[in-house]
């Protein structure tokens, strides 16, 4: 969703991060490990080049 966001041309995303998930005290099912966190934002890197927005 965030991929497909960027590319509508979104002002702003919100997303959770946690370093364990599975642990986390809310919404650790839809948060992201730092690791996939970091490879999203370099695709969105790359998404927001082509549709003018800076990331």
């Amino acid at each position: 969703m965030a991929k497909a966001s960027v590319a509508a041309g979104c002002d702003g995303l919100l997303i959770e991060v946690h370093n364990d998930p599975e642990h986390a005290l809310c919404d650790g099912a839809q948060s992201l490990k730092p690791e996939k966190y970091t490879k999203l934002i370099e695709e969105l890197r790359e998404i927001g080049k082509v549709v003018g927005k800076e990331i």
